[in-house]
């Protein structure tokens, strides 16, 4: 896997994956940015939710279910000293469809964190507190 970021002007940076795909990345305008895309620890936490979206999906689909939207709210606290790592971070699934199994949902969600997220396995192996935790919702009905 490769990667590309390259400054732009004041705190403001693109980054590039291999495949080719770019992603502004930038920091507030009292640190000098321009507010215009993601900060660096946001792309981060966000990209962790997709690892772990990606195999909760993969496997729901494989063992059959209907699913028709899933959501992972994430919260993540930081260190207050520099460097501020995170030192939690709470994953919260929403999986709605038709007819879903409870059983199948937990296992998704709990294999992807074991098992396959590369992403939240390597921050809770370099310390950081890692939760996972579900909810599944009928299609039709709304989540609280």
């Amino acid at each position: 896997m490769e990667a590309r970021v390259k400054w732009t002007d004041g705190k403001q940076f693109l980054g590039e994956s291999g495949s080719g795909h770019v992603v502004v990345m930038d920091g507030p305008e009292s640190l000098g940015g321009h507010n215009k895309g993601l900060r660096p620890m946001e792309m981060l936490l966000i990209g962790t939710g997709g690892c772990a979206s990606f195999d909760v999906i993969s496997m729901l689909e494989k063992s059959r279910q209907k699913v028709v939207d899933c959501v992972v709210d994430l919260r993540a606290e930081r260190a207050d000293a520099v460097p501020a790592v995170f030192t939690e971070i709470a994953m919260h699934f929403t999986v709605t469809g038709v007819n879903l199994k409870a059983s199948q949902v937990e296992r998704a969600v709990a294999l992807s964190a074991e098992k396959y997220c590369s992403a939240s396995i390597m921050l809770g192996a370099a310390g950081v507190k890692v939760s996972h935790t579900f909810e599944v919702v009928e299609f039709g009905e709304t989540a609280d």
